[in-house]
């Protein structure tokens, strides 16, 4: 879990005083922010104020906005629990885990609408496209890259992604028929090899 940032100085008093949960809050609130209002028109100020703090403990602890967007982004995909579930059995099905794992969270409806505003505020804001490749690359790609026996692996990590990423244009934004309205277990099933394929052929 990231660490309260501590070289902006601490919050005023009564911001301190939120307590233990302020932090989550604050998280919950930046989601909700970012999917309602998207990357643009959400600010520091909305977030603090949906939150119920003050807006130097989202300084505290986050930052920037795009600390905050950072943030969201992994509460929605929580690397640190996926990438060794989708790493840990090693090579074989590592295709139909990480389909599984994708389209699951796509499915969630607690982490749909935070993930449709990402996704929609990176391909109209650099800034938002910016956050969303760091995390794609430092926190998901590269620590898959990093165990895979294979010639480009990062690569082929980016491929990977590339393939889900549309799929969830298509499905999720844009809701092109049939791919919109498909069994999710027909989406793993077909894609699955795809991924396998590019993560693990030589």
């Amino acid at each position: 879990m990231t660490q309260p940032r501590r070289g902006r100085g601490r919050p005023p008093r009564d911001a301190a005083a939120e307590g233990p949960g302020a932090r989550e809050r604050i998280l919950e609130a930046a989601r909700a922010e970012f999917a309602e209002r998207g990357y643009d028109k959400t600010s520091v100020r909305g977030i603090a104020k949906a939150a119920g703090v003050d807006a130097a403990l989202v300084h505290h602890y986050f930052g920037t906005k795009d600390e905050v967007f950072a943030a969201a982004i992994e509460m929605s995909f929580e690397p640190a629990l996926v990438v060794p579930a989708v790493l840990g059995a090693g090579t074989e099905g590592i295709g139909e885990r990480l389909a599984r794992y994708f389209i699951g969270v796509w499915e969630n409806p607690a982490t749909r609408a935070p993930l449709l505003a990402i996704i929609r505020s990176a391909l109209t804001h650099e800034a938002a496209a910016a956050v969303l490749r760091g995390f794609v690359l430092r926190r998901l790609l590269e620590r898959i890259a990093g165990e895979l026996h294979v010639p480009d692996p990062t690569f082929r990590a980016e491929l990977a992604a590339s393939h889900m990423i549309g799929i969830a244009i298509l499905r999720y934004v844009v809701r092109v028929e049939p791919l919109a309205t498909a069994d999710p277990e027909d989406i793993v099933r077909m894609v699955a090899p795809t991924l396998q394929r590019y993560l693990t052929e030589a």
